[in-house]
């Protein structure tokens, strides 16, 4: 059978989000795994996207309006798009790529979105897309289903019913925090499709080293810093890995999760990650540059200690019972953070606006002088969440097929 899927994937001027592409990765596995294997990706560079998969790929729909007038176009797009779908050729330009995603969700067995943290107001392009494309699924008779998301925090009256038509049309809705649960709740979707997840890539790529091997502190630091003050939280953070190295004796090893795929190229979370390395003091300090998810999550499984305002080095670490400190910048980072933690049992949430303040060194030391009962808690938790994760990817594969 033949599957759509969407994800935010795609190298666009060969710049990576490892995350991102994570999501994607274990989805096309998991349905490989249950016997779906001819998948057509959604992807801002189809034919990266091929190479990488192995899969067909089509350009996405494209919603990426701006000014005052964004949302009504947007508005006006999709609408033509599902005109298009129902048999108005004149409704879309010949050449337009939305013409490819509903040729292909025409001729496929059914559509997948997989996981991800865009269905936000944040991002009201990435609400019309795969609002639009759970449209054209019912429109044209195909199951859907939405698996590992964040939903909000932040939904605006416009976009929640969007937002709601797409989950209630879907067979399945996995989310992966608890406080998205209980939005989509209050907004009526129905309690029957919803399943309460981990993130869809919690355990990519496994097996890797024991942590209690490593020698290792990985750091990745989003650009995004929530208004907070740049050269203020430069400092802190330099002063705090500092001190990581000289009380732990591990090396820091910066992990760009949005960056470039080349070496030495410092772009996105590299730009930041270089600032507050120039600013240490401690030569226990290199940089990483994978271009793949899998090495990703190996290389903060594999680490004695994970710092993070990037999300999914959270999701890697904890499941391998690594002890991680999440740095949110937000309420959106803080919701992920605090539920990619909490999944596994781990609770070291690290303010920004506490880290400045000069309380990142307490939460250290309790998080490192716990790391045994972390690791072998985590290890408990992680065999309980692996099994429910089989069942879910199960599930998922049931919906598609439409049993």
């Amino acid at each position: 059978m033949r599957i759509v899927a969407i994800g935010d994937v795609g190298l666009v001027d060969d710049m990576v989000h490892l995350g991102d592409e994570a999501m994607f990765e274990q989805l096309v596995t998991m349905l490989r795994l249950r016997g779906i294997d001819d998948i057509v990706g959604i992807s801002a560079n189809p034919s990266e996207t091929a190479s990488r998969y192995g899969i067909s790929a089509v350009d996405r729909i494209g919603f990426a309006f701006t000014g005052a007038d964004a949302r009504a176009r947007m508005t006006d797009r999709k609408a033509r798009v599902l005109r298009a779908a129902g048999g108005d050729p004149g409704a879309l330009a010949a050449a337009d790529p939305a013409w490819g995603v509903i040729e292909a969700i025409r001729s496929s067995d059914a559509v997948a979105i997989a996981g991800g943290g865009n269905i936000a107001s944040n991002w009201p392009l990435h609400i019309f897309e795969r609002a639009a494309i759970g449209e054209l699924a019912a429109l044209l008779e195909k199951p859907l289903v939405v698996s590992g998301q964040t939903i909000g925090p932040e939904l605006t009256a416009a976009d929640a019913p969007l937002v709601t038509a797409l989950l209630s049309s879907a067979r399945l809705v996995g989310l992966r925090e608890g406080a998205s649960l209980a939005l989509v709740t209050r907004l009526g979707v129905p309690a029957a499709l919803l399943t309460h997840t981990v993130d869809d890539a919690s355990f990519l790529g496994e097996p890797t080293a024991a942590a209690d091997q490593s020698t290792t502190c990985v750091v990745s630091l989003s650009m995004h810093l929530g208004g907070a003050p740049r050269d203020a939280f430069i400092d802190r953070m330099a002063q705090l890995l500092d001190g990581i190295v000289a009380t732990t004796g591990l090396e820091i090893v910066f992990l760009a999760h949005f960056g470039s795929i080349h070496p030495g190229v410092s772009r996105g979370d590299s730009v930041l990650h270089d600032a507050v390395a120039a600013a240490m003091t401690s030569s226990r300090v290199r940089t990483v540059t994978p271009t793949t998810a899998g090495d990703a999550a190996m290389l903060a499984r594999g680490a004695s200690l994970v710092v993070t305002s990037r999300y999914h080095p959270a999701v890697f670490a904890v499941a391998g019972g690594v002890p991680t400190i999440g740095i949110p910048v937000d309420d959106y980072t803080t919701i992920k953070l605090t539920g990619a933690l909490g999944n596994f049992g781990q609770i070291a949430i690290l303010p920004v606006d506490e880290m400045l303040s000069g309380l990142g060194e307490g939460v250290v030391e309790a998080t490192w002088n716990a790391r045994g009962d972390i690791h072998s808690t985590g290890a408990r938790r992680a065999e309980e969440r692996r099994l429910d994760s089989e069942a879910w990817w199960d599930s998922v594969a049931a919906a598609l097929r439409g049993e």
